[in-house]
């Protein structure tokens, strides 16, 4: 179980999914002693549920990867009526970073695509950090109704769509760059009863010149047709010569007939396209416990080592205390505005080192809340 009292990084701002400022081979930053990490925010005085329509991604520095200073925003003129997930990574002999992330349209459509901000680089001192330089942003990717379902193609299935959360990788044998995101294949469902209805899967693209400008969609290598809608966030994490991708879901993007609890699961295969065995026979790696089932969520792994650091958010609590008695995670909008507020947490959750060997893996230690090490001997690829 989560502490009641947890560290609160923002007194203004709702912290939800989280990302570090890496190298370009996936290691953690450290920059003139400093690390930093982005964090999708919003005012704090919305109701949580409102959130994801007033988005913004911030930034935060910190010494020593727990202690957690408040930045600004980190897109300066972004696309999009706001902002959703994606990653950042710091290329040294340039001094810049390439910021990817989700450009989204205004609620209800939400509409999603992959984009691309480059040009700004961090200021340092002793005091702290300014991400400064103006941005060039740049669309990289939209669903292309084949590969990708579009969001027209998902009207009639009646479930969330998806196409956003762009995760920047070093191919680890080619040294191409790439990402793999969010998607949904298209398919022949027609109501959320028809398992067909659940398509989600993971999208890669690749870079085709150097600047990172321009890229192509490739085919996903994992699907989760009539088995879940969403593959949230997907990431890796390279170790021994293994392909270890993670992502997250919700109990209620399960097909029907299938259960699964808002998780962080995972597959490991020895290449990109390879065959993927889903990690501890059934894929399932971190989950909540059943007396606080929705305590956390998003879940990232990063390098550490010979293992795995792992990072979320605090989600919701409570929820079989309320003013209404025990209620669902849809109940919570129902709730008067300030006890939907004192339900959620809203700031990062401690994170978790993570052993892994081979197609098994083991929660081995608790840190501070929000702790991000640097990625040790890893080299941000387990090697």
């Amino acid at each position: 179980m989560i502490s009641e009292n947890s560290d609160v990084i923002s007194d203004d701002y709702w912290i939800w999914d989280t990302w570090p400022l890496r190298y370009r081979d996936g290691s953690i930053a450290k920059i003139n002693g400093w690390q930093v990490v982005f964090s999708l925010t919003a005012s704090k005085d919305l109701v949580p549920g409102a959130r994801h329509n007033e988005a913004t991604i911030r930034y935060f520095y910190s010494r020593n990867g727990h202690d957690w200073q408040e930045g600004g925003t980190a897109l300066d003129d972004p696309l999009g009526h706001h902002q959703w997930a994606g990653s950042a990574m710091y290329d040294r002999s340039e001094d810049q970073i390439y910021h990817f992330y989700t450009p989204t349209s205004a609620e209800p459509e939400f509409r999603q695509r992959l984009a691309l901000a480059k040009g700004a680089t961090l200021e340092t001192g002793p005091h702290g950090v300014e991400v400064v330089g103006e941005q060039e942003h740049i669309l990289i990717g939209k669903a292309d109704g084949e590969l990708y379902q579009t969001l027209e193609q998902s009207r009639d299935q009646g479930i969330v769509y998806a196409f956003r959360d762009p995760w920047y990788f070093q191919h680890p044998e080619t040294g191409e760059d790439m990402v793999v995101f969010e998607g949904n294949t298209p398919t022949e469902g027609e109501n959320p009863d028809d398992p067909q209805s659940y398509n989600g899967n993971v999208g890669v693209a690749r870079a085709t010149n150097d600047g990172l400008t321009e890229w192509e969609l490739l085919p996903p290598n994992l699907e989760a047709i009539e088995v879940n809608q969403q593959l949230e966030r997907p990431h890796y994490v390279f170790q021994n010569g293994k392909w270890y991708l993670f992502v997250l879901s919700h109990e209620f993007t399960f097909a029907p007939g299938l259960q699964g609890p808002d998780a962080l699961y995972g597959f490991v295969s020895d290449s990109l396209y390879g065959d993927y065995e889903p990690l501890n026979g059934s894929g399932l790696v971190i989950a909540n416990p059943e007396e606080a089932s929705f305590q956390g969520y998003s879940w990232l792994a990063m390098p550490q080592g010979n293992d795995a650091l792992v990072e979320s958010f605090e989600n919701f609590r409570g929820l079989d205390d309320t003013s209404r008695g025990e209620i669902s995670l849809d109940e919570v909008g129902y709730l008067p505005p300030e006890e939907q507020k004192e339900l959620f947490g809203g700031t990062l959750a401690p994170s978790l080192k993570l052993q892994l060997n081979g197609t098994e893996t083991r929660v081995v230690n608790e840190l501070n809340d929000g702790h991000f090490l640097p990625s040790g001997g890893s080299n941000g690829r387990g090697k």
